[in-house]
């Protein structure tokens, strides 16, 4: 018997996927500092020694090489998981002189607690600025005119001194916690404030590691989590659905583009 079909009938409808919030948001800050110059780097996720700690002005002693934060490869001390991007930015300027204008996308692991606020796979953005006579005030401009491109005209920022080994003076860079209007949220712990990067003047010796005379440049390094900055912009106050793969959470992102 011979089936005949009916070429006058509708295709079947297909249903469209949608792009992840943490991709679609990892676009959208690599556009801010195109914009402004920025060039993409990339790099390995598992990193040596050098580039993931020793480059960056880590001391042997420095807590972030503790086991309790760092997955090595077979137990071996010089191979891990990489903790963050930054070791993206020493294979930058290993192979490039200034000026380098930089942003390091890209997953990072650390060996933490999960947690609604943190978890131990996460996305980075990192960048750097190296150039003759760059300041803190021209780090501080950049950063302002990142948060208002991407959360709008209306978001405030604050910058608090920190420390981070391979920055100094080092800050982290808080904004307007936009879930809760500044009233205060289990994201922002109640303070009104969400920190999303860190940030800083690069140290004189992550320089000279990298046979860049620290008395002729300067410049400015930041890094920032992709799920937290995406947490603001789409008011969710647990990171863990991010990593769920739960279709009835993502199917809210269908229309994003």
């Amino acid at each position: 018997m011979v089936l005949k079909q009916d070429l006058s009938c509708p295709a079947n409808s297909f249903a469209l996927g949608s792009r992840h919030p943490i991709a679609v948001v990892k676009h959208k800050i690599c556009e801010v500092f195109a914009k402004i110059g920025y060039t993409i780097a990339e790099g390995p996720e598992i990193e040596d020694d050098w580039h993931n700690f020793e480059a960056l002005n880590f001391p042997p002693e420095h807590p972030a090489r503790d086991m309790q934060d760092t997955f090595f490869i077979d137990k071996n001390p010089d191979i891990a998981l990489r903790t963050h991007t930054s070791s993206i930015q020493v294979r930058v300027m290993e192979n490039h002189r200034p000026p380098i204008r930089v942003i390091c996308p890209g997953r990072v692991f650390r060996n933490e607690a999960v947690t609604a606020r943190s978890h131990c796979i996460f996305h980075q953005i990192e960048g750097l600025y190296i150039d003759k006579n760059v300041s803190f005030a021209d780090m501080k401009q950049t950063l302002l005119h990142f948060a208002k491109e991407l959360f709008g005209n209306h978001v405030n920022i604050r910058l608090r001194p920190s420390y981070f080994p391979f920055t100094e003076p080092s800050a982290e860079m808080d904004i307007s916690c936009d879930i809760c209007g500044g009233k205060g949220c289990n994201l922002c712990k109640y303070s009104g404030w969400v920190e999303i990067l860190g940030c800083g003047m690069i140290d004189p010796n992550v320089l000279q590691n990298m046979n860049i005379d620290p008395n002729e440049y300067s410049g400015f390094a930041f890094g920032m989590g992709v799920e937290r900055i995406t947490q603001q912009l789409y008011k969710t106050k647990d990171i863990r659905l991010f990593f769920e793969n739960d279709v009835r959470f993502l199917k809210q992102f269908e229309a994003i583009h």
